[in-house]
């Protein structure tokens, strides 16, 4: 059954990218041609707030919810119960009574561990919710044999009023509770977005909800007249490979080649693939610092294993990995240069590039990208560094295992 659920991936493969152009981070030139490939325009005059694990993620979100006064679009790729689950299910639904219109987009897949209780909370008090691609029993045991299913939704978009907006990595779980530091408890990392990049926010929200219910969202209560609360430029880069979109990659690959100074990776799925790893060893091979934080720990053994067979080249070229120990790592970040970054729900791999409905805020100028750096150091001293000569000498079990994911590598 495992095999089953590969096969509608196999057909998804992002195009070869061989040459791309020699630019910098700060070249005037790089912004344009981000956009081009991205379709995605970058905007001024936003306000963008870190937002770092379950402790600043949650309260921020629920005080937006609680704050609605016409529309709120909202959609997540994972939802299981615990208190923050009931608490966020109850907030909808208050709202609802109150008049507000809220669409609430549930993954098929992602969800699955979601109380109906939750989603009859919220439908019995006037909310819409729908679910993206519901699995067919035949697709729910191939992706329960693999543990993973093709074609998701793993977009995580918040948007309140057509004002106030959030993306990152979170999902609705006991498991995002706290700071990071926790053993069990998953480290990650939201933004909170005012200004014009919000109305790309809800323009990604729509485009699911038009995919999944055939109903379109629009006018001013969904798109109201942008205002200019703060002073930076922002983009959302969104990826839908079932539209024929892979963009999300050659923004990744764009990025890395323009560092000239620095890259900072977090990411729990850290499996570049062929072309993006050149792309990285080149960069250290330049005099760029880059240095990976990837999870000591994972929900998924197979895929760490996997991302750790391919260590070996990436540390011969003066790259830095470590892996983080005080938590699960579900953080996806990468800063180049302290210019430029990306926040959002994508993984370094084959699966969040050519299978996955992605969603990605990217982030222009000093202010935010230092302090994702700032966090970035923060997770380093939680984290133990991965040398050359222990990587080398690893067990057979390690080695073993390593083998085993070799099939199924480019579906992960």
């Amino acid at each position: 059954m495992a095999l089953l659920g590969l096969v509608p991936g196999a057909c998804a493969r992002v195009p070869s990218h061989f040459a791309v152009p020699n630019l910098a981070a700060d070249d005037p030139a790089f912004i344009p041609t981000i956009e081009a490939y991205t379709v995605a325009p970058v905007g001024g005059g936003n306000l963008v707030d870190v937002l770092l694990n379950g402790d600043q993620i949650f309260p921020a979100q629920l005080a937006a919810i609680r704050s609605a006064r016409a529309t709120i679009t909202y959609a997540q790729y994972f939802y299981e119960d615990g208190p923050i689950a009931r608490e966020i299910a109850e907030a909808f639904a208050d709202r609802c009574r109150a008049g507000v219109r809220a669409h609430i987009l549930l993954d098929g897949f992602g969800t699955l561990l979601m109380p109906a209780a939750h989603r009859q909370t919220m439908t019995d008090a006037g909310c819409e919710v729908a679910t993206f691609r519901p699995l067919s029993p035949l697709s729910l045991l191939a992706a329960i044999g693999f543990g993973r299913a093709n074609k998701r939704n793993h977009r995580r978009i918040l948007v309140v009023d057509g004002r106030v907006g959030f993306t990152g990595g979170s999902g609705v779980s006991a498991k995002w509770a706290g700071d990071g530091r926790t053993t069990g408890h998953w480290r990650d990392t939201d933004v909170r977005m005012e200004g014009p990049v919000v109305a790309s926010l809800q323009g990604a929200f729509v485009e699911n909800w038009l995919d999944t219910t055939g109903n379109v969202l629009g006018g001013e209560p969904y798109f109201p007249r942008a205002t200019r609360p703060g002073s930076v430029s922002a983009q959302i880069v969104r990826s839908s490979p079932a539209g024929g979109s892979f963009s999300m990659y050659t923004m990744f690959l764009l990025a890395i080649s323009s560092a000239r100074r620095s890259i900072a990776i977090t990411n729990p799925y850290f499996l570049p693939d062929t072309r993006m790893t050149r792309a990285l060893v080149e960069a250290s091979r330049r005099g760029v610092r880059v240095v990976v934080l990837s999870p000591g720990a994972i929900d998924n053994h197979i895929v760490r294993q996997a991302s750790r067979s391919k260590f070996g080249e990436l540390l011969e070229a003066g790259i830095e990995i470590h892996e983080y120990q005080a938590g699960l790592l579900h953080a996806k970040v990468m800063t180049v240069d302290g210019i430029w970054a990306t926040i959002g729900s994508t993984n370094l791999d084959s699966r969040s590039f050519g299978l996955n409905e992605e969603l990605n805020a990217v982030v222009y100028g000093a202010t935010v990208v230092g302090r994702l750096e700032q966090v970035f150091v923060e997770d380093l001293k939680h984290s133990r560094r991965v040398e050359y000569a222990k990587w080398r000498s690893r067990g057979f079990f390690n080695r073993l295992l390593e083998v085993l994911s070799l099939p199924v590598r480019d579906q992960m």
